[in-house]
């Protein structure tokens, strides 16, 4: 045995001595060479640089995870935020900003507004072509939540039906929102104002009893207590829009008696009635506008914002990717012995090649699964969070864009993936095994 030992070349004796103490993963280079068959190295790679791999996935996810996140963030936050306005057709508000009155409006949240007068609610409440016109009285609270004077017209237009009790019937009556903090046959009484300032004791002796509950609508409008409009103007002591002793409520108001209301929903008889409602009532003294209109003004500002973010992602996922195959390289320098032993040992470069570049691939394509799952997670996540903060309902789901951007970020990845692989079969033979 020393002389056949003796008797082998210095590169054959290293080639020996390698296959005797090789790793356990790449002994299986044995078997892969018989078939040819490069999944099985690159299983024993991928178990061998176990560490170095989760690394290199690690950030591959997060930066995929990002770029998803953010379309499918951005997405629900605008359908979220249209079909909470979309039983809002035409608001009319005193003049100011429309911006402003929509948020007061559309989403409750609380703003000083200049009121509409009786005269000007009587004048559109009475135009032809109105179907209904519903004062949208804010300024009370009750346990965070706020408590909007309104009529019976804007509870069955907003929610239909109610699934729980019946619309209020009198001024001391409400019906609460799906996700209300009351529950039919409730009473309480309203703060004014709301949070810290809002003063508990303000309406001491007066109380609502909640009669119904409305459907769940998708808007902050679910979490708010409905009340006559009446029982607004009356815990605050003014008229309450009737004649003295006329316990009735809704439309129509004495324009007189009527104290103002901050906005007014206008309903038309016909859908393209809602633009000739507007163009008579945006004068100087009063502002009629769609909310829709507004809304998607705010959209385009989100997609201004979504275009920058979604260039930062995407230097993050350029930067990523490089680091990879930075890592890439360094790693086949790491194993080019090994790599070297197999073309000693007869294995073609095509399969020295493939096996470097099948174990990039199933690095980028895990990072890439996982990102994509990563992103979806954590975009609902935040919809939650800002379904929570703002009571609109905010979905967001996987669609073709976040695919569209996966599957070009894998294309791209896999493409350059194909360097390290070209420099692994344009190393030297001989300094490999030596080294």
């Amino acid at each position: 045995m020393p002389d056949l030992w003796a008797s082998l070349s210095p590169i054959m004796q290293d080639i020996l001595l390698a296959l005797l103490l090789i790793a356990p993963g790449l002994v299986t280079g044995a078997v892969v060479l018989r078939g040819l068959r490069p999944l099985p190295l690159v299983g024993a790679m991928l178990r061998r640089f176990f560490w170095v791999n989760l690394l290199f996935v690690g950030l591959i996810t997060v930066s995929v995870g990002i770029g998803v996140g953010l379309l499918a963030q951005e997405r629900g936050l605008r359908q979220g935020t249209a079909r909470a306005a979309e039983k809002f057709d035409l608001i009319v508000a005193a003049p100011g900003s429309e911006v402003t009155a929509m948020l007061a409006a559309v989403y409750l949240q609380t703003s000083d507004m200049a009121l509409v007068t009786g005269a000007q609610y009587a004048e559109f409440a009475q135009a032809e072509g109105v179907a209904f016109a519903a004062p949208i009285a804010f300024g009370d609270s009750y346990l965070g939540v706020p408590v909007v004077g309104t009529t019976t017209d804007f509870v069955t237009h907003l929610a239909g039906p109610l699934p729980s009790g019946r619309p209020f019937a009198t001024p001391t009556e409400a019906v609460a929102g799906a996700y209300a903090p009351v529950a039919v046959g409730d009473s309480f009484t309203p703060a004014h104002g709301h949070g810290p300032a809002s003063e508990d004791d303000a309406h001491s002796g007066f109380a609502y009893t909640v009669t119904g509950v409305m459907a769940p609508t998708g808007s902050p409008w679910d979490r708010a207590i409905l009340v006559p409009v009446e029982g607004v103007w009356a815990v605050h002591g003014l008229s309450t829009g009737h004649p003295p002793g006329d316990t009735r409520i809704g439309p129509p108001f004495v324009p007189e008696l009527m104290p103002g209301t901050p906005a007014v929903l206008v309903r038309a008889t016909e859908l393209w009635g809602n633009y000739a409602l507007k163009s008579q009532f945006t004068r100087a003294d009063l502002m009629a506008f769609f909310p829709g209109t507004v809304l998607s003004q705010l959209h385009g500002l989100m997609r201004d914002v979504r275009s920058a973010m979604s260039v930062m992602a995407v230097l993050t996922q350029v930067l990523v990717t490089l680091s990879v195959l930075v890592g890439l390289v360094i790693l086949v320098r790491l194993i080019a012995r090994s790599l070297a032993l197999l073309r000693a040992v007869g294995a073609p470069l095509r399969f020295v090649f493939a096996v470097v570049w099948a174990y990039s691939a199933a690095l980028i394509v895990s990072g890439a699964g996982l990102g994509l799952a990563f992103g979806w997670v954590a975009a609902r996540g935040i919809s939650a969070l800002v379904t929570a903060r703002t009571d609109v309902l905010v979905t967001a789901s996987l669609s073709w864009p976040e695919a569209h951007l996966v599957a070009g970020f894998v294309s791209l990845t896999l493409l350059l993936a194909l360097l390290p692989g070209w420099l692994a079969v344009r190393r030297p033979l001989l300094s490999d095994l030596r080294n």
